[in-house]
């Protein structure tokens, strides 16, 4: 048996990957297949807690499998939930474990359901809302996870998996499930380039992220338009250019962002050449993965219209 610490990841198929994706979670995934025995979902199940069209949910399935592939993650890494029923069996075992009221207090239940509440225009709320960290358990406990890379805003949901672990375990007698541990790894924060002041995001609309697949122009453009001072205090860098050179520093352009913000500390910048150095660092860093989108989508042959 291999000594190498199993690492368990998700994402949702909610559409287009941007950079807030990927740097934010994938990068960091494929730097982590080098170090552990990784094991990455896309979770069907739970894009279903929210209104959803079935059609667009299963092509959006199989479009991040592909776009996870050609950023660099591995295919033997990768499965799909819906396809592994054993998860669901988990499911509801783990139900049998879990506290009604613990559910309940779930921070991202208590948002989504006011969500719901301002959008819908009637009062359902689906079951599959309060239930889906149970699922989430499962997803984590049936592949004996002893890693989950989590953010700040997730560790409720980990506290919960390993409440529900150490409850089964005890009502069996024995360590059946490894208790997992969060991971916490450095992840750069990209934000909106029309409002630095939030996160990169598809919800806000289109001029509020930027596409890993995008084309050369439109990230040109995108850049060029970017909020950089916005009524910053004198001698803080505004959230603006600060975005700017967390762009050019993630995307690995060092030269770059060391020279600019040499020019910036000496009051120097230019903020048409920040933009333009972010611009390439980022066309320079998406051209392989379209490189190798393109080559998987030829792989697929006359299965991938179907």
């Amino acid at each position: 048996m291999s000594d190498q610490k199993t690492v368990l990841s998700a994402i949702q198929p909610t559409g287009d990957m941007h950079l807030g994706n990927y740097f934010g979670a994938i990068a960091n995934w494929v730097r982590l297949q080098d170090q552990y025995r990784c094991i990455y979902g896309v979770v069907d199940y739970h894009a279903m807690t929210m209104p959803y069209d079935v059609a667009k949910l299963r092509n959006n399935t199989w479009e991040l499998i592909t776009n996870l592939m050609a950023v660099g993650v591995y295919a033997e890494n990768l499965f799909v939930q819906s396809l592994v029923p054993e998860h669901t069996e988990l499911c509801w075992i783990l139900n049998c474990f879990s506290s009604y009221g613990q559910l309940t207090r779930m921070t991202q239940f208590k948002d989504k359901s006011n969500q719901l509440g301002e959008t819908s225009k009637d009062d359902f709320i689906s079951v599959g809302l309060l239930d889906y960290p149970v699922l989430q358990t499962a997803d984590i406990l049936i592949y004996r996870a002893d890693y989950v890379p989590v953010g700040k805003d997730q560790e409720q949901h980990l506290e919960l998996s390993r409440d529900i672990a150490q409850r089964f375990n005890n009502q069996v007698g024995k360590p059946y499930f490894v208790l997992p541990e969060a991971l916490y790894t450095e992840t750069p924060k990209i934000r909106s380039t029309a409002d630095p002041s939030k996160k990169m995001s598809k919800s806000a609309g289109e001029k509020h992220y930027i596409s890993v697949f995008a084309e050369e122009t439109a990230i040109r453009r995108q850049i060029k338009s970017a909020v950089t001072d916005t009524g910053a205090e004198t001698g803080v860098m505004s959230d603006g250019v600060a975005n700017l050179f967390e762009m050019i520093k993630a995307a690995g352009d060092m030269t770059a962002f060391t020279s600019l913000l040499d020019d910036y500390q000496a009051g120097s910048l230019k903020y048409a050449e920040l933009k333009e150095a972010a611009a390439n660092a980022l066309v320079n860093l998406i051209r392989p993965f379209k490189e190798r989108k393109m080559e998987l989508n030829q792989d697929k042959g006359p299965l991938k219209n179907k």
